[in-house]
């Protein structure tokens, strides 16, 4: 007995869809998509007669590594690279691993700016009553004001 895989509509090779299919398979909004088309991110889709754009399968493989690749943090102009390496036969896979690798550190160092910013919170939350009172060592670390007692400046 011969298992046939399902078939996935619009996935046959050189079929066309519209926008609004587009966006059901990849999980983007037409919005985003048409954003992404008019900022050069990915390829534009041909045209139909009556102005609709027509997508193939291509267009799907890019807008999915698109939106996979904002999602791990990568900006507009990165997907714009990394698509146009998708794009290309020639490409090294040592580019794209440089390019991760490079996005990893970006996001370690980002991290440990959030760390810093959190003890920073916590500390100036730990030197506040939080009671009824107007005095606010919070407000008056952040102002750079109010060194001394009372809130008086010398």
């Amino acid at each position: 007995m011969i298992k046939h895989k399902p078939s996935i509509k619009g996935k046959v090779k050189g079929s066309k869809m519209n926008i609004s299919d587009v966006a059901k398979k990849t999980g983007l909004t037409s919005k985003a998509i048409r954003f992404y088309e008019e900022k050069g991110v990915v390829t534009p889709p041909l045209r139909s007669e009556n102005g609709y754009r027509s997508y193939s399968v291509r267009h799907l493989d890019e807008l999915n590594l698109l939106r996979q690749a904002r999602q791990v943090g990568f900006t507009l102009d990165e997907c714009r690279e990394l698509v146009a390496l998708f794009n290309n036969p020639a490409r090294h896979s040592a580019d794209v691993k440089a390019r991760t690798l490079q996005k990893a550190d970006e996001i370690a160092a980002h991290i440990e700016e959030l760390h810093a910013m959190r003890a920073r919170l916590l500390a100036l939350a730990e030197a506040c009553p939080g009671d009824d009172s107007a005095e606010c060592p919070i407000i008056n670390n952040l102002a750079g004001c109010c060194s001394q007692p009372g809130g008086k400046r010398g």
